[in-house]
């Protein structure tokens, strides 16, 4: 079975929503390839720090 990564979306400093890249861009209403960008050291070069920001979750190992 996958795992299916979960993140966070910030809008500066807030927290939007926690979920999927499928379950984030239904939120926003884009692609998920949109969502998956703004994970991405690109993309943070290029806006301010209260633009949208992806961080992607990881799991607690047992």
């Amino acid at each position: 079975m996958k795992a299916t990564n979960e993140y966070a979306l910030y809008q500066g400093d807030t927290l939007l929503k926690i979920g999927t890249a499928d379950e984030l861009a239904e939120f926003k209403q884009v692609k998920r390839k949109t969502i998956l960008f703004y994970a991405t050291p690109s993309y943070r070069n290029r806006t301010s720090e209260k633009s949208l920001r992806m961080i992607r979750l990881e799991e607690e190992e047992k």
